[in-house]
């Protein structure tokens, strides 16, 4: 298949009158192999593309469930986590994820501001830059998925000179440590730890610094009251659910980069496979989630439904190249459950506020995503990777679990520091005042639907 897909372009590279030389003086395998190192490119290329996409979708989620009065400073964050993230990972990210490994497998060593020479390109396995620019910028895409998680848990009462902060300390240092264990040859790749495209690597990593964010940060003001020594949880509406729903279906576009753009070959036939177990985990995470909500609640609620599927998007990142189309329907089925009981636990068992469920959909999801890897992978196309369930036995799985927790572990304590330090420095919550008035106005000094009365009393 690949030699006829291969010698289908050459023929219409012949036509067109630009392959003869080459033809003449190079052998069949060579031409082939300029043929894929260019499949390869333009694949990566779009596929970051798409990734990057998904912070308009992250930003229409996050906008549109919180209220109005801070739909502006929703769209700041989300476009300086990347703009802000780009720089930290140029300058220090990628050489700590993907730099030769140093101290045990632990962290990357080299490629400090993208800056190679022959011998590290060398070792990196290239001959020129076009291949490491090609790679940085499908991976500081990633980083910016990583960091933008943690905008909507903490919505509606940061300080941007926090967000800023924070947002440079998680791409440029705490996701490329804990990516270089599993992507970068690191000690938890030398396990056998299998993350395809993520689960854990960018999402459970950014929801997290999320977790500890919006627990050191507190509550939004009037969500939890005290009366008479019992908490009342209150909900708070966001204030456009169409908005939401928008950006659930860019992410959900977007994704099939993410995924099928993790093959990291434009002539890889598994693309196909990987959409396809995406695309399945997705629906039925958005199936899983309404018929819950639906049960427990008493009618299908339209934003547990839409965090459902990213749920299910979340869920099989990390086995999207080694499970089957029924092993995606269950791992995303599952997903969109296990979302709506930890949203449920956080809110109210915990009382930590996260006014868009990042947190349990890609925290909890993607811990429970990677982890089904060690259950659900059937070998198909890794014959080292065979689950639980498919006669694998629970070697994988305990490698799997051994990798959630200690990518949790490490994130919690860095992310307890970090955001630690800016709560002593007065540098995280914005003052009361800020809060009721909107963070538009109090952070920004614009309003995003001027000449609207959008100011409540919460």
């Amino acid at each position: 298949m690949k030699a006829r897909l291969f010698t289908l372009f050459i023929i219409v590279g012949l036509l067109l009158g630009g392959g003869t030389a080459v033809a003449q003086e190079q052998s069949t395998e060579e031409v082939l192999a300029l043929y894929s190192q260019a499949f390869d490119m333009i694949w990566l290329i779009l596929a970051a593309a798409l990734v990057f996409f998904m912070q308009a979708g992250f930003a229409m989620v996050e906008t549109g469930l919180t209220r109005a009065k801070n739909a502006g400073n929703i769209i700041m964050k989300n476009l300086m986590d990347f703009s802000a993230g780009a720089v930290a990972y140029w300058a220090v990210g990628w050489a700590l994820m993907y730099g030769a490994p140093s101290l045990g497998g632990f962290i990357g060593s080299n490629g400090f501001f993208l800056s190679y020479t022959q011998e590290t390109m060398s070792a990196y396995g290239v001959s020129d830059m076009s291949a490491i620019f090609r790679d940085w910028m499908f991976q500081v895409v990633f980083a910016a998925t990583a960091a933008t998680i943690v905008s909507g848990a903490m919505a509606e009462r940061t300080r941007f000179v926090g967000y800023l902060i924070y947002s440079v300390f998680i791409s440029g240092l705490i996701y490329p440590i804990s990516g270089h264990w599993v992507w970068g040859g690191g000690w938890l790749a030398q396990l056998g730890f299998h993350d395809f495209a993520g689960s854990t690597v960018v999402h459970s990593v950014g929801a997290w610094a999320a977790l500890v964010g919006s627990a050191v940060l507190g509550a939004r003001r009037g969500k939890y009251v005290r009366v008479n020594g019992q908490v009342t949880v209150r909900a708070i509406p966001g204030h456009n659910m169409p908005l939401a729903a928008l950006g659930v279906f860019i992410l959900w576009f977007g994704w099939y980069g993410f995924n099928a753009g993790s093959t990291l070959s434009g002539t890889d036939l598994s693309i196909a496979h990987v959409a396809t177990t995406t695309t399945l985990a997705a629906s039925t995470g958005a199936i899983g989630a309404m018929i819950t909500s639906w049960m427990w609640f008493g009618k299908p609620d339209p934003s547990v439904s839409l965090n459902g599927a990213l749920a299910g998007l979340v869920g099989i990142t990390a086995g999207t190249w080694v499970v089957s189309p029924v092993g995606a329907v269950i791992i995303g089925f599952l997903a969109g459950i296990i979302v709506v009981l930890s949203v449920e636990f956080l809110d109210k068992v915990l009382h930590i506020d996260d006014p868009v469920g990042a947190v349990s959909v890609h925290g909890t999801a993607g811990a429970w995503g990677t982890i089904a890897v060690g259950l659900f992978a059937d070998g198909v196309n890794d014959p080292g990777i065979v689950g639980l369930f498919y006669g694998g036995g629970a070697a994988q799985l305990g490698v799997q679990v051994i990798g959630v927790l200690a990518v949790f572990a490490y994130v919690v304590v860095a992310a307890l520091i970090l955001f630690g330090i800016l709560k002593a420095l007065g540098l995280l919550r914005v003052s009361e005042k800020e809060e009721l008035q909107g963070l538009d106005i109090g952070e920004h000094g614009v309003e995003s639907y001027s000449g609207f009365q959008i100011f409540t009393s919460m």
